[in-house]
């Protein structure tokens, strides 16, 4: 057999390398935790249906996973960000998941996380020559750390 590197975009062999993994993954799971896997994403709207902010997240498994989380400048320390971090939380709450995770740069929203409970697990250094790159979860579930 002569295998070989390939670079492409390519969505049919990308899906099979994601659905392989899971796959296995799955294989390593308790079967009640199986197919746990759903999207959330909540957005902040203007009166004029404008998105001026959201949260685009999964849950996975037991935990939460935030990937974005955006809120426009103007808007920033406004508690619209805590707001949808609050609604999030309870979502994940209500889907039976023991922790969120995020991460942050250093330039982006550290203190906010903090502010709401999340607690720094691991960090990155040299993160566009000049940044760190901030690994978070908040656990919900009493007795956990």
């Amino acid at each position: 057999m002569t295998l070989q590197i390939t670079r492409e975009v390519n969505k049919k062999d990308k899906q099979y390398i994601e659905e392989a993994l899971y796959k296995y993954n799955l294989s390593h799971f308790p079967k009640d935790l199986g197919g746990r896997y759903e999207e959330i994403c909540l957005f902040l709207k203007d009166d004029k249906g404008t998105v001026r902010g959201g949260i685009l997240s999964e849950v996975c498994w037991n935990w939460l996973e935030i990937h974005t989380f955006m809120i426009d400048e103007d808007m920033r320390k406004s508690g619209y960000g805590t707001k949808l971090l609050a609604e999030v939380e309870k979502i994940a709450v209500e889907k039976d998941c023991d922790f969120i995770k995020v991460d942050t740069l250093s330039f982006q929203a550290l203190g906010f996380y903090e502010k709401n409970g999340y607690q720094v697990y691991g960090t990155l250094d040299n993160v566009g020559r000049e940044h760190k790159h901030y690994y978070l979860k908040k656990e919900l579930k009493e007795g956990k750390q």
